[in-house]
């Protein structure tokens, strides 16, 4: 299976040799590069309009578009994050805790060539491993039944939660405020309304866009607008430096203090977390945040403006684009909402996914597992190099005009997303919302991973408890559960315990 594997990665590149398949997979870079970068408009969302085109396209020239797309978007996401604090994904809130401060301090080209090695490297070696190893990879993922999938989730929690040191109280209640606001519309397990306070509206639940919008984007705004934030920025000071194009290469003395196994660790992690069915980029980026700082020799850095986060976050969730990959094909279960997008492009022309999908088809996606491996390791650095200088200029753009565009079109990719004007609504309120706790230091990030991870934890936690006459033991009795309760006491050892560290997360909500 690893040799066809490898026939098949020769195979894909010998595809992408075609002018016209070379040419969509640029044009998917460039619009994945787009969509990710503007707050409110992500990967999923081009993929979705591309949807459509599909039924005129060649699978293959379609596969290896929403592959570039999806690299793209991702590594994109780190853009507005690190110039202007709004990740352009929720899988770069990670990015911004480091990448911000050092744009604060006139280092945003040298964060955003960070930011872009990170992806080059996590991107590239996520795609070879999705070649190698998604058969022994589906196999594992197969052995994690649903206890151990609740007792994930339930880690990744309280790993939030205890990251905040001396605000774990403030970010227990963010985390159970995004949680509670998830319970909202039809019940995860029975097709019965919940929490709807009879309102018909409140039926279809609270999209994950108009929180993400209003959380980060519209509070954002509100934040800078407040003439007293300590968060408004100078322009004069971010502009009293040309920047040069080699002003986004990073010293090979901080690559070399980052460290070969860093970055090999965090693709390994994102790699693993996005076979995970739903764990997606958000979670990749944060465990392997989490995994950096515990092991960093300086991490009183973090959250401060350092490159080991950076890179740490954007290898993992670009290496995530690999993983998620394989419960798709493999079992037809999508990772993140981007390859569930993908499943459709596969459906509509029809082809469907299963155990022997890889072998039997192995022709037609193998273009698509190069796509990922050529945008990472050449589209991500060239796109950077040649467009990096332009990035950059956002933050030179005049305040009110920048930040009114910002929210226009937040708006509208809230309304796009959902096509609900109550939705987009919604947006506003979470907007105010999350100003004040932001206002009152309560962790942001941890409300937005509470309210993705939430309906998880929720729906495996009581088929786990009902395959088990509702007794809680069968979390205790289930190896894979064990692991990940053995792993929720190694974090708590050594992020509590013998290693207390500053708030990582604070400067979300600062």
């Amino acid at each position: 299976m690893i040799m066809e594997s490898l026939y098949g990665l020769l195979g894909g590149f010998a595809a992408l040799a075609n002018p016209e398949t070379l040419l969509y997979m640029v044009g998917g870079f460039l619009i994945g590069t787009l969509f990710g970068a503007v707050p409110g408009l992500t990967s999923v969302l081009a993929i979705a309009l591309l949807l459509p085109l599909t039924y005129s396209l060649d699978v293959t020239t379609a596969l290896v578009a929403c592959a570039s797309i999806f690299m793209a978007g991702m590594c994109s996401g780190s853009i507005t994050a690190t110039t202007i604090n709004i990740p352009g994904a929720p899988a770069s809130m990670m990015t911004a805790l480091e990448g911000y401060p050092m744009q604060q301090r006139g280092e945003g080209a040298k964060a955003l060539g960070h930011a872009a090695l990170g992806s080059m490297i996590g991107g590239s070696v996520g795609a070879l491993l999705l070649m190698v190893l998604s058969p022994l990879a589906a196999d594992v993922a197969l052995l994690i039944r649903t206890p151990g999938k609740f007792s994930l989730i339930a880690f990744a929690l309280i790993v939030i939660i205890i990251s905040q040191r001396g605000s774990v109280t403030k970010g227990m209640v963010a985390t159970l405020l995004g949680v509670m606001v998830a319970t909202v519309g039809i019940d995860v397990v029975q097709p019965l309304a919940r929490f709807t306070f009879g309102s018909s509206v409140l039926v279809q639940g609270i999209d994950m866009m108009p929180l993400i919008i209003g959380t980060f984007a519209i509070s954002e705004l509100l934040i800078q607008a407040d003439s007293r934030s300590a968060r408004t920025v100078d322009p004069s000071k971010l502009q009293a430096a040309k920047v040069k194009r080699r002003d986004f290469i990073p010293p090979l003395s901080e690559v070399r203090e980052i460290g070969f196994l860093r970055y090999l660790k965090s693709a390994v992690i994102g790699y693993a977390v996005g076979i995970l069915p739903g764990a997606g980029g958000s979670m990749a980026a944060f465990v392997s945040y989490a995994e950096s700082m515990r092991s960093s020799k300086h991490p009183e850095r973090y959250g401060k403006g350092n490159p080991e986060g950076i890179a740490s976050a954007e290898c993992a969730n670009n290496s995530m684009c690999g993983g998620a990959f394989v419960p798709m094909l493999t079992f037809g279960i999508p990772g993140d909402p981007t390859t569930a997008i993908v499943l459709g492009v596969l459906v509509i022309n029809g082809l469907q996914p299963g155990p022997q999908f890889m072998t039997q088809q192995l022709d037609l996606i193998a273009p698509m597992f190069a796509s990922l491996f050529v945008s990472a390791l050449i589209l991500v650095p060239l796109t950077l190099y040649l467009l990096g200088p332009y990035f950059l200029k956002i933050v030179s753009i005049r305040r009110d005009v920048l930040y009114s565009s910002i929210a226009v079109v937040a708006l509208v990719g809230s309304y796009v997303a959902t096509y609900s004007t109550f939705q987009m609504a919604l947006a506003l309120v979470f907007g105010v919302l999350a100003y004040f706790l932001r206002k009152q230091k309560y962790p942001t990030v941890c409300l937005l991973l509470g309210f993705v991870l939430g309906p998880s934890l929720e729906e495996y936690c009581r088929r786990a408890l009902s395959i088990n006459d509702g007794s809680p033991t069968v979390f205790l009795t289930s190896p894979d559960s064990l692991f990940f309760i053995a792993l929720t006491a190694v974090f708590f050892y050594f992020m509590v315990i013998r290693k207390p560290r500053e708030n990582p997360l604070k400067a979300m909500s600062d």
